[in-house]
């Protein structure tokens, strides 16, 4: 029953983000803040109206499911419809700005402490069922999935504007070119997607309270949930919802096993079940359970441009911004020389996970994994093995690099949006491993005592191997582009079957760059554990997955100077304004959204562009000379 009642919530939400994806080809990051905004705009109408109204309760419930619905239109007109024709991904990156400028808007009007609902009124009881005590307000939720469920389906399929919404995600030019007003049929559609974010949040106000995090922890079960459902399909959002409420819901109730002397806590399962349940539903039904394949043959129109290789005067200015960097020391203090370190470090997670997006052609939601896997590696070969730093080092991206093996070799046989949050589940799965396993990783409180060897505790000693690291690596990923290696993963992104028809073995040379991105990105993260003293499992957490998205896509997906241009960037900006406001995230988002209106193809790319204009205006002047 309890497994019933959280499975409306969750399908409300799912189905939401489900409708915008299939008429925008849009993977919303940010619909799991429009969730948590309807919690908080519901407690507000509830203190508004009074807590002690039946009215003045639905009326908040309501009214705060609405006013997220109007949020959305207005996301949707003033951001989104500018970006539509813009790569999937930097419109991605968009709706993660989103997620950070409301965070802090919902830090600036209700504080950071939580906030609980009142009871609803008339339904603060309990009834008995099967000799249990039972919410009664659990069981108006259960009801309200299946009544949800159905007026979306009458919506869809006995109303004209159903029928345009389904039109428009089987073909949206063919919409347009009928003349129906597309631009305000998406507009329409992020209103009814919000409005049932806002109200999956909305009805939970009796059950939790409502606090900063839910964005995150929302948006993960959303994405889940219409994955495994499958892309678009509202009734296959619902099943999902059921199936994965209700394991939740038999891991709590079985709690603590002991078989043959050995406890298994069920209880555990729950902060990983559903990520372990998608990478099965995605491993054996790529789809999902109600949804239908996708075509694995790229459009002309989204093949990417040649990437040309590096001329002289391109590694004249590498060598000479490297030597400038060697002689930073000279001219800093230890603070510039840690920001410096961060920004060597992350240069290298954001370069691999590039290989893997640009190139390769492979998005990642979970590439964390192998940071932290790095992390670990390192350090507990040097805590439990007491090997030296040197070796610990080395030892780092082999952990991280049979890591990528394994996951690898799930990943590379699906493609899309399905590929890259089957790596964000693996990422789920070694996380809840790292977090919940206290003896031997530490647990929630991590590891600590993880220092560089005498030679190289000076900060300036430690400077230089990071930038050595740093450029080694940067230079290693750039040859393998180039060579036919590379080739051959760039014309497996751009036409997979015309690779298939000459005879290669696309999928095994995905796999192994799957394992080299996340070998190197191990490298990065025995780096980064040596350079902090300390490690937690937050260096595998979805957040640092999506700083590695960010700094990519800041860069430019399409520049090889791109991720370290992207991860300077970011690094930069993040330990510039929170030190400086505690509404950091507001600023970095609105900073991010700029950038992204202003330069859709990445910063380095936006450069690359102004310079080949430049240097083409010249020769136009002599050929007409």
């Amino acid at each position: 029953m309890n497994g019933l009642a959280g499975a409306s919530s969750l399908f409300l939400v799912a189905a939401g983000l489900s409708i915008i994806f299939g008429v925008s080809r849009i993977v919303n990051f940010a619909h799991g803040s429009l969730y948590m905004l309807g919690i908080y705009l519901a407690y507000t109408f509830v203190e508004f109206f009074g807590r002690g109204s039946i009215l003045g309760f639905w009326g908040a419930v309501l009214f705060g499911a609405l006013s997220v619905g109007v949020i959305g239109a207005v996301i949707e007109i003033a951001v989104l419809r500018r970006i539509y024709r813009a790569p999937e991904l930097f419109q991605l990156l968009a709706t993660f700005a989103l997620v950070l400028i409301i965070k802090d808007v919902a830090l600036y009007i209700w504080g950071a402490e939580d906030l609980l609902g009142p009871r609803a009124p008339g339904l603060r009881g309990a009834v008995e069922i099967l000799g249990k005590r039972f919410p009664q307000y659990d069981l108006v939720l259960i009801v309200i999935g299946p009544v949800v469920l159905g007026l979306l389906w009458l919506l869809l399929n006995r109303t004209r504007w159903g029928t345009l919404v389904r039109a428009a995600t089987q073909d949206r030019e063919m919409v347009g070119a009928l003349g129906v007003n597309q631009a305000w049929l998406f507009t329409s559609v992020f209103f009814l997607g919000a409005f049932l974010a806002g109200l999956g949040g909305a009805v939970q106000l009796p059950r939790e309270p409502a606090q900063l995090m839910l964005d995150v922890t929302t948006i993960s079960d959303a994405f889940v949930i219409v994955v495994v459902g499958g892309m678009g399909s509202i009734g296959g959002a619902f099943v999902a919802a059921l199936l994965i409420a209700q394991i939740k819901a038999f891991c709590i109730g079985i709690g603590d096993v002991t078989v043959f002397g050995t406890v298994f806590s069920f209880s555990k399962l729950t902060l990983v079940v559903e990520f372990i349940v998608m990478a099965i539903v995605l491993v054996v039904r790529p789809w999902g359970l109600l949804g239908k394949p996708q075509g694995s043959q790229r459009g002309a129109s989204t093949v990417e441009p040649l990437m040309l290789p590096l001329n002289k005067g391109f590694w004249a200015i590498t060598v000479g911004l490297l030597l400038a960097l060697t002689a930073l020391p000279l001219v800093g203090d230890d603070f510039l020389l840690v920001l410096f370190i961060d920004i060597a470090i992350f240069a290298v997670f954001a370069a691999a996970l590039h290989f893997l997006m640009g190139p390769a052609g492979m998005v990642s939601f979970g590439h964390a994994a192998y940071f932290g896997l790095g992390c670990y590696g390192a350090a507990l070969l040097f805590l439990k093995l007491k090997w030296p730093m040197e070796l610990a080092l080395i030892g780092s991206p082999i952990v991280a690099g049979i890591g990528a093996l394994v996951f690898g070799w799930f990943c590379v046989r699906l493609s899309g949006v399905y590929l890259a949050m089957l790596t964000l589940a693996f990422a789920q799965i070694a996380w809840s491993v790292v977090f919940q396993w206290d003896a031997f990783t530490g647990g929630s409180n991590g590891l600590i005592g993880i220092w560089p060897s005498a030679w190289a505790k000076d900060k300036t000693i430690f400077y230089l191997l990071a930038m050595a690291i740093c450029a080694g690596c940067v230079i290693l990923l750039w040859r393998v582009v180039h060579a036919p290696f590379g080739y051959v993963l760039r014309a497996g992104r751009d036409s997979p079957l015309r690779v298939d028809a000459i005879g290669i073995d696309l999928r095994r040379f995905q796999w192994y760059g799957f394992a080299l991105a996340g070998a190197v990105t191990g490298l990065a993260g025995g780096l980064y554990a040596f350079s902090k003293g300390s490690i937690s499992p937050e260096t595998l957490a979805i957040p640092r997955s999506v700083d590695g998205l960010v700094m990519v896509l800041l860069g430019g997906v399409q520049t090889l100077t791109g991720p370290v241009v992207g991860a300077a960037l970011f690094t930069w900006l993040q330990d510039e304004i929170a030190r400086n406001t505690e509404y950091w995230r507001a600023i970095l988002g609105f900073t991010v959204l700029a950038i992204v209106l202003a330069f859709p193809a990445g910063v380095a790319g936006f450069a690359k562009i102004a310079w080949t204009r430049m240097r083409a205006r010249p020769e136009a002047g002599e050929q007409a000379a």
